[in-house]
């Protein structure tokens, strides 16, 4: 998942980096709280982690902006350097979630993390989605194809999963834009088109496996169970006889 951290520390920030990359997450690093905002409202993240008092900021009045930005899904872990009971009211007051206290450990941050995903996105984190012959790992962030593990890439993998969580819906080019990027920039389009080519690819979207990725020119991009292409094929011909 992609997380978007915010500190002025040095050593904290790379502690979070590195912990969070460890598990598996695409990390995003910011200084400060403006350059951090622009992202939000730029890209999707899916976790926010910053330190409650940093020079210059007003941390209350940026967790707001960033509800408003992301609205109240967008989980919030914040951190701080004192067990100040009005800094806790006023942070969870303000919208964050959580917070820890500094120094903080890794196992502490992997355990905050992890409880925030898994409270904020319960459908991720499920033991497997399986679609035929393609069982998803989201825990793992892995995809499997008849039992054996397909190498894929942070977006590839996003991309995979919301088309076969979308299967049989026309998606737009927009639509796959917002959910994988968090954006509808025209400068995404050749991107997109790479991942979906390597999706289609890797995944062996193919009639044997059933699934067919279909490209409608100008309307967007339909994953197909091979079933549904099969019936519509049947009433197409019986309306032609």
């Amino acid at each position: 998942m992609r997380i978007a951290i915010l500190d002025n520390e040095r050593d904290q920030l790379r502690l979070v980096t590195h912990t969070a990359t460890n598990l598996g997450h695409e990390c995003h690093e910011y200084t400060d709280g403006a350059s951090l905002l622009q992202a939000v409202l730029a890209q999707r993240f899916d976790l926010l982690i910053f330190h409650w008092r940093l020079p210059g900021l007003d941390s209350p009045a940026l967790v707001k902006a960033l509800r408003r930005a992301a609205g109240n899904r967008l989980p919030i872990l914040f951190m701080t350097h004192r067990a100040d009971a009005a800094d806790m009211a006023m942070s969870l007051h303000a919208g964050a979630d959580d917070f820890l206290i500094s120094p903080v450990s890794g196992a502490e941050l992997e355990a905050r993390i992890g409880g925030l995903l898994r409270r904020s996105y319960p459908a991720l984190h499920e033991p497997q989605l399986v679609f035929g012959p393609y069982q998803f790992l989201p825990a793992w962030r892995t995809v499997k194809l008849k039992g054996a593990r397909i190498g894929l890439r942070s977006r590839e993998y996003d991309l995979a999963l919301f088309l076969f969580q979308n299967t049989g819906r026309l998606l737009s080019r927009e639509q796959l834009y917002q959910a994988i990027w968090g954006a509808d920039f025209e400068v995404l389009s050749r991107s997109l088109d790479t991942h979906l080519s390597r999706v289609r690819a890797k995944l062996d979207l193919r009639p044997a496996n059933g699934f067919l990725l279909a490209a409608l020119r100008g309307f967007g991009y339909r994953l197909e169970a091979i079933e549904t292409v099969a019936a519509h094929e049947k009433v197409h011909a019986g309306a032609m006889s």
